[in-house]
């Protein structure tokens, strides 16, 4: 079973996770603004907790996107330069599909559509399906307005974006349930970077790259005013 270091900064929450054997370590920092400065001591402080070093994991795994623009790649960055130090390959992970990952550990649902809110009005989102070889991608990784968001099927939702627009998801006939509080974690990143790392797909650490779906990160001032204005 490798050992695997894990980072997800995409959305407001840090978090760190080492996958020990059968032993999950994990810390949290809960301020977007902060996330470079809190990594490096969680990283630190989860490795004392384990008594080992760096070098002694298989992989550092990362939540590659979507989410936050800013902090996907405070991810990146930071996993590039401690696999670089210690000579690791690292192992990206949809942060949507760590999403998934949490909603089956907590519901056991086998279809599960995950939404993220992406500000500007928008969500993030995707459908997965879970069977007897793992999770299938049913609808991949896509930005659009709440309301067009459409699944194949009823489905289980989770994720931030299902409060953020209640009203658009409101009465929505896929909805057999959801979770909205259901978020990216370095939890379920570590999990699921473990059967990646032991199918042999790792990446270099200078091929690390976020995963982004938007071009325009901010609204501009009068864009922000017409929002007020309706």
């Amino acid at each position: 079973m490798p050992t695997i270091l894990a980072i997800e900064t995409s959305t407001e929450l840090a978090s760190v996770a080492l996958l020990l054997k059968d032993r999950l370590l994990v810390r949290d920092a809960a301020s977007v603004q902060t996330h470079s400065q809190n990594l490096l001591p969680m990283v630190q402080a989860l490795l004392a907790e384990a008594g080992i070093r760096l070098s002694d994991c298989a992989a550092i795994a990362y939540g590659a996107g979507p989410g936050s623009f800013t902090g996907v790649r405070t991810a990146c960055g930071a996993v590039q330069g401690l696999a670089f130090g210690a000579g690791l390959p690292v192992a990206p992970v949809g942060t949507l599909d760590a999403m998934a990952e949490a909603c089956r550990e907590k519901t056991g649902a086998a279809d599960v559509l995950c939404v993220l809110d992406a500000r500007m009005g928008e969500v993030y989102w995707a459908q997965f399906r879970h069977g007897a070889a793992g999770w299938q991608t049913v609808m991949p990784a896509r930005l659009s307005s709440p309301e067009d968001v459409a699944p194949s099927g009823p489905v289980l939702a989770c994720g931030n974006g299902l409060a953020v627009y209640a009203d658009a998801f409101s009465g929505r006939d896929f909805l057999a349930a959801a979770e909205p509080g259901i978020m990216p974690h370095a939890a379920q990143v570590a999990a699921l970077a473990r059967l990646a790392v032991s199918r042999g797909e790792t990446l270099d650490a200078a091929a690390a790259q976020p995963v982004y779906l938007r071009n325009k990160v901010a609204l501009t001032t009068a864009e922000r005013m017409a929002g007020k204005a309706a």
